[in-house]
C-alpha cells in the first residue's frame, strides 16, 4: 500500500517568492491607464455582439479605441505634455 502524500509543505514553501515584487507592482500601476483602456474598449464590442451596431454604438467603440490609443502612447512617451527648459520648441 502506497501512502498519499500532500504537497502543500511543497507549494506553500515558496509562497513568498511567489509575491509580485515592488518593481512588478509599480509597472502594474504604471500600466493600468491601459488596461483599463483596453477594458473599455472590449465592453464596448462586447454590447455590440449579439446585435447589429448603432450609431451610438460605432461612437462608443470609436471612442474607446480612441482612448485605449492615447493611454498606450502616453505609457510609452511619458514626456508628452512636459515643458523642457532650454525655451527650443
Amino acid at each position: 500500500m502506497e501512502h498519499i502524500v500532500t504537497v502543500q509543505d511543497a507549494v506553500t514553501a515558496f509562497a513568498d517568492f511567489m509575491e509580485p515584487t515592488a518593481a512588478e507592482l509599480d509597472a502594474i500601476e504604471r500600466e493600468m491607464p491601459v488596461i483599463l483602456a483596453d477594458v473599455e474598449l472590449l465592453n464596448a464590442h462586447i454590447v455590440t455582439l449579439d446585435r447589429t451596431p448603432t450609431e451610438l454604438d460605432n461612437r462608443r467603440i470609436r471612442r474607446a479605441r480612441r482612448r485605449a490609443l492615447a493611454a498606450r502612447v502616453a505609457l510609452l512617451n511619458p514626456t508628452v505634455g512636459v515643458i523642457l527648459p532650454g525655451g527650443a520648441a
